[in-house]
């Protein structure tokens, strides 16, 4: 079978199976209920009906079970359901109601089940279960396995429901892919923005505001002052607009926009308190604000494209148990931007964006990976103009040689996309940027612009963004730096330290004053500590990129003895050149050490 992402999704879903009978095999009171395959792995869901809660000790005794299961060679056999009432009963009898449900539900979608059988015909273990499965257990190898962990996950998702207990796992087709794996999940556990959010005094999440809700302390502000200064700057030199939009609006604009029928469970609502019955919603989205923006105003096909831009507070529900540090939120700031065009305009403006992305991208030392999103089952809009929003993301793709997967059926409501997946330093991808193509909204708003012939035509309209959310992006940033941001992002760029507080304080003072009349973000150190200690916790507990020492020799050559993050000694500099070397670095967004 050939090695690549596909078959190693066929072989978790398979090593699923195992975990699954392995699990019923030493607790017999375990019901089943669903296990996929996930980009990094698998997970089972399981109604512990007894009331066990598994450990890590059930772990070791599970994966045994598992690795003896896989060296008796059973194989996988599909069969298809023939009478569906007969196979639901059975489930029942055997307390199987989780099962039991998921065939009543696609009991018209010919359903499956996969059999576990031994070389004697014998069948040791059944799942409701569409496939693909390897051919039998011989693939799996019972040291390219791993149980991770143990986690709480309502049945379907919905609060409402029983909690059931869910393993995570991940299989691999070799041992060595399994420990890089293993690696690069300890590596990202050093890594956690959670764990560095409170470490570096970057931001919290306190319950008396909401979950999902985020206090952005000083350190992080300063990393997203500089990002929202690249963007603002860079936007302008592309040709944006950069507006305002309310928070909140009646929700009459987002029954026009469409949002009621297709995203109202994600929305705030607010009740006005008098005798007007006028709903407000909470803005999730900046989309209807800017369209109307372009309403205030006429425009002919030589006024476009439009491109205009927006740092816009939005706020959308959560399930609280979904909701995880920057990276899951209720309330963000998106780098939205909306780009109103001519179809003749629209390949040229698409593959403007994409250059947009990869410059910035470039910028943080990350690659990415695309993803087309195309037409999903909910959908609004004429299928013409679907097919030709996909036509026309393909194209400004294919024109520029740009390979891409297709995730079929993922594409918004109103439109398909593009999806960017930047990864990080550790190998780990994220969805960040977007485009996302749009004939919908601009009919619903019945937004024109007159065409050369003098007839008024409605414009394409191209949503995107370049970071995604900026809570999620710095969630993100941190990580990838491990905290330690670039100088140019650092909160503090250089700790001055004075070796003896008394003596070499004022040369010190008067270094701290020259850099920060110089724009540097500085931090002159002058407490009772050991100079040692204050250099050690600068630079490995704070990340601060620079430290400069004083001391006699420099106080009496007008210089600074210079220790680098991550380098160490890096010699004797005259204070006016450091300070021209930072500023140029600081200019020219160097990334990384």
């Amino acid at each position: 079978m050939e090695k690549n992402q596909e078959t190693l999704s066929v072989l978790r879903h398979s090593t699923s199976h195992v975990l699954a009978q392995a699990v019923q095999k030493l607790f017999p009171q375990a019901k089943l209920a669903i296990g996929p395959a996930t980009d990094d792995g698998f997970y089972y869901d399981f109604d512990m009906t007894d009331g066990h809660t598994f450990t890590q000790e059930d772990f070791e005794k599970i994966e045994n079970e598992m690795k003896n299961i896989i060296k008796q060679n059973l194989s996988f056999e599909k069969v298809f359901v023939e009478d569906v009432d007969k196979q639901i009963a059975q489930f029942n009898s055997e307390g199987e109601i989780y099962k039991s449900e998921l065939l009543e539900e696609h009991r018209n979608d010919n359903p499956t089940l996969y059999l576990t059988k031994d070389k004697d015909g014998n069948v040791l273990f059944n799942d409701l279960c569409a496939g693909p499965h390897v051919p039998n257990t011989s693939y799996i190898k019972g040291n390219a396995f791993k149980l991770l962990k143990v986690a709480g996950a309502y049945w379907r998702g919905n609060e409402n429901n029983k909690m059931l207990q869910r393993i995570y796992a991940t299989a691999y087709w070799n041992k060595e892919d399994l420990q890089s794996y293993l690696t690069m999940l300890e590596e990202a556990e050093k890594r956690d923005h959670r764990k560095l959010g409170k470490q570096l005094d970057l931001f919290s999440v306190r319950e008396e505001i909401g979950g999902g809700l985020v206090l952005w302390h000083p350190n992080l502000a300063v990393v997203r002052e500089e990002i929202e200064n690249y963007w603002r700057t860079e936007h302008r030199k592309r040709g944006y607009v950069i507006v305002n939009t309310p928070q909140i609006a009646k929700s009459k604009l987002w029954e026009i926009s469409g949002h009621m029928d297709h995203y109202k469970e994600n929305m705030f609502f607010i009740q006005k308190d008098d005798d007007t019955d006028d709903q407000f919603v909470v803005k999730p989205m900046n989309c209807p604000f800017h369209i109307l923006i372009y309403q205030a105003n006429r425009y002919s096909y030589r006024s476009l494209p439009l491109r205009m831009a927006e740092l816009g507070t939005v706020y959308r529900k959560e399930k609280s148990g979904a909701l995880a540090g920057l990276t899951r939120v209720q309330g963000f700031t998106q780098d939205d931007a909306h780009v109103f065009c001519t179809p003749e305009q629209l390949v040229d403006e698409i593959n403007a964006i994409i250059d947009f992305v990869a410059d910035t991208m470039k910028i943080f030392k990350m690659d990415f990976e695309v993803e087309l999103s195309t037409r999903p089952e909910s959908y609004v809009g004429e299928l013409e103009n679907w097919n030709l929003a996909e036509a026309g993301l393909k194209e400004a793709m294919n024109r520029r040689g740009m390979k891409y997967d297709i995730n079929e059926g993922d594409g918004a409501f109103y439109g398909p996309k593009i999806d960017f997946k930047v990864k990080d330093a550790i190998g780990r991808t994220w969805q960040c940027a977007t485009i996302q193509l749009d004939f919908n909204l601009p009919e619903r708003f019945n937004i024109k612009y007159q065409d050369k012939d003098g007839s008024m035509k409605t414009p394409v309209m191209l949503h995107r963004v370049i970071f995604g959310s900026m809570e999620r992006f710095h969630g993100i940033l941190i990580e990838h730096y491990a905290g330690a941001f670039p100088t140019w992002l650092a909160p503090t760029q250089v700790s001055i330290v004075p070796i003896s507080t008394e003596k070499h304080g004022d040369y010190a003072q008067s270094i701290y004053n020259k850099m920060r009349e110089a724009g540097i973000r500085v931090h002159l150190d002058d407490r009772s500590e050991s100079m040692n200690y204050k250099i050690r916790e600068s630079l490995k507990e704070h990340k601060v990129p620079y430290v400069c020492v004083v001391g006699d020799r420099e106080q009496e050559t007008n210089t600074v003895a210079l220790r680098k993050r991550a380098v160490g000694q890096v010699g004797t500099f005259d204070v006016d050149e450091f300070i021209e070397n930072i500023k140029k670095e600081i200019a020219d967004k160097v990334s990384g050490e």
